[in-house]
């Protein structure tokens, strides 16, 4: 299973570590230590970042990292697939990006809520790579 040091999921939602530390404290995620490090275990945080996209938190400035490239770090919220095709939906910072793709490409991919992506933007496609 993935999990995320509170650094990477403050770069996936797009808000600062002591916003993730606060949400840890106050129980809106849940989290565990692992090698004397807390981390959050992908699912989780993929549950805590679709709860952001439906209700966002009006008090915090969302913004995510976006190169030149337009590369955005996200985490899978859900994936859909069938025989041929897969859907892949994913929150990067404060954005809500699907990808169709095959899904045989998901599955060699390893895609599942909580997978660590990066969404790479080129006109209206949208790839999927794993870090």
């Amino acid at each position: 299973m993935t999990h995320y040091a509170i650094a990477e999921a403050a770069t996936v939602l797009g808000v600062s570590d002591d916003t993730v530390r606060r949400w840890v404290e106050a129980g809106r995620v849940a989290s565990r230590r692992e090698a004397g490090r807390l981390v959050i275990d992908g699912p989780d945080l993929a549950e805590l970042a679709g709860g952001l996209l439906e209700r966002p938190d009006p008090d915090l400035t969302r913004t995510a990292q976006v190169s030149a490239r337009n590369r955005l770090p996200g985490i899978v919220l859900r994936v859909v697939a069938d025989t041929v095709m897969a859907q892949v939906d994913m929150a990067c910072g404060p954005y809500r990006l699907v990808s169709l793709m095959s899904t045989e490409a998901a599955t060699e991919l390893g895609l599942a809520p909580g997978s660590r992506v990066v969404a790479s933007v080129k006109s209206t496609n949208v790839t999927v790579e794993t870090p």
